[in-house]
Parts: structure tokens; C-alpha cells; sequence
């Protein structure tokens, strides 16, 4: 089996201050196609923050509101998997880590060994950074670099990068009418790193910058990374499920 790590931001879970519900059932069917090809698959999700403030408005740019937020958000979020993953006769389970957990070697060891069993069991890990914890230094901080690192330590062939846009282009497309998409990223130039980093959504907490910097780790680890869109999944089921590369960029070391 192909082992696949799926990470979605708030940037695709969140609509409106609202859990973008269309969008997270059209995610969960698309990783039942993925595991009737054979994929296992890893999800890394955000929205626990994005889900505590439908039931509870707290300003999220304070720490400890934010935090209280994620708590709150936790259970709802993993409800909303729960329910629509039993839909399509899917169980799921919940894992919190944090940065420290994966320099800690017995800690990641266990954490390895209960991915094991879970996808030895046909049940998806769906991972997330443990925000009631935040202290700046034990955290990723982002989503991405969580993602990376789960893809790394969890012994996954890919990572998958599900955002608001439709792959990595050489200039702003928002701004430059022809900018175009790069289909290949074979090394993370200065010029891309220094790329904005300003979340999309006010629940998010990181931007394009983030995503390269995921990418740049991996790439030197020599697993490929694929960045599209979580809006429409077309990209990522033409290119994981057909082989077929239309859209969304790779990155990855040249053959």
C-alpha cells in the first residue's frame, strides 16, 4: 500500500466563521476513493478553532481565547468526521501532537506505533497540533510543518497539501494576469521563500511561505510533496487516482 499524508487547512475547512461543510464531505469521499486504490491515508486537519467559534464568538486574535476555542472546537470537528466518515463505513481516530513531541524519541515511538495499528485496521489518524497547549516554543505553529513532519516520522510516500489555491505560481496570479502555475519545483529558491505569508482566513495560521517551507523539508528527505486546491478536488484526483498531472504542483528532487 501507498501511504499518503492529507493535509487540510482552515483556509478550505472554514467558510463565513463556518465549518465549510461541502467541502469537508467532498473531502472525505475523496479519501474513500483513495483507500479503494489502495492508498493509506494520514489527515492532517485544522478547523478545531474554526469549529469552537460557531458555538462560542471569543476574539481569536487573543492567545487564551484561542486557545479555549481549539478545546472547544476539538470534540466538534472530530464529531463532524465521526458522523461523515461512518456514512461511507470509515472510522476515524483523533491524535494531538506538538513539535516537542516529535524530538522526544519515546514519545514519537509511541506515537508510530499507534498509526501502525490504526492503519493496520483501516481506521484514518486524523492528527492536529494540540493549540491548548501553545507554548511558542514546544509548537509547530502551523499546520504544514505538522504535516511534513508526520509525513517524515510516519513513514508516508507524499504528503498532499490541500489550500485556496490551485498550485505554486511564479508570481502573484491575484496581481499578474500571466503569472503561471509551475507544474515542477525541483528546489525552494530564496525568491519563493521569501513569498507572503499571510493567511488567507483569520482562522489560519500560516500562508504560502508555510507550505514552502514543508515542501523545502521534505525535498530534502526525498518525498515529494503536491500542492493544490481543497476547493476543487479535480487536480488531486486526476493526479492521485488516475495518474494524471493537469494541474496543482509538485515538489520534489529531479529524477
Amino acid at each position: 500500500m501507498k501511504r499518503i499524508v492529507i493535509k487540510v487547512g482552515s483556509a478550505v475547512l472554514t467558510q463565513d466563521e463556518l465549518l465549510a461543510k461541502t467541502r469537508l464531505d467532498n473531502l472525505m469521499n475523496f479519501i474513500q476513493l483513495l483507500r479503494k486504490k489502495d492508498y493509506e491515508v494520514i489527515l492532517v486537519s485544522s478547523g478545531a478553532v474554526a469549529a469552537g467559534y460557531t458555538s462560542l464568538k471569543l476574539d481569536i486574535s487573543d492567545l487564551a481565547q484561542r486557545q479555549a476555542l481549539a478545546a472547544l472546537g476539538q470534540p466538534l470537528l472530530m464529531k463532524y468526521y465521526y458522523e461523515g466518515f461512518e456514512k461511507l463505513a470509515i472510522k476515524c481516530a483523533q491524535i494531538l501532537l506538538i513539535a516537542d513531541d516529535f524530538r522526544a524519541k519515546n514519545r514519537i515511538a509511541h506515537s508510530k506505533n499507534a498509526i501502525e495499528v490504526l492503519l493496520s485496521q483501516n481506521i484514518i489518524p486524523i492528527i492536529n497540533e494540540n493549540d491548548v497547549i501553545a507554548v511558542a516554543e514546544l509548537l509547530f505553529g502551523d499546520n504544514d510543518q505538522l504535516a511534513a513532519n508526520v509525513t517524515y516520522h510516519f513513514n508516508a510516500s507524499f504528503l498532499m497539501i490541500l489550500t485556496d489555491v490551485d498550485g505554486f505560481y511564479d508570481k502573484n496570479p491575484k496581481v499578474f494576469a500571466d503569472a503561471k502555475l509551475q507544474k515542477y519545483i525541483y528546489k525552494i529558491e530564496q525568491k519563493y521563500s521569501q513569498s507572503s505569508n499571510q493567511a488567507s482566513s483569520s482562522f489560519a495560521q500560516g500562508g504560502i511561505a508555510t507550505k514552502l517551507k514543508a515542501a523545502k523539508f521534505l525535498i530534502e528527505k526525498n518525498i515529494p510533496t503536491f500542492l493544490s486546491s481543497g476547493f476543487d478536488l479535480t487536480y488531486a484526483k486526476e493526479y492521485f487516482l488516475e495518474n494524471e498531472h493537469n494541474g496543482g504542483t509538485i515538489f520534489k528532487t529531479k529524477d
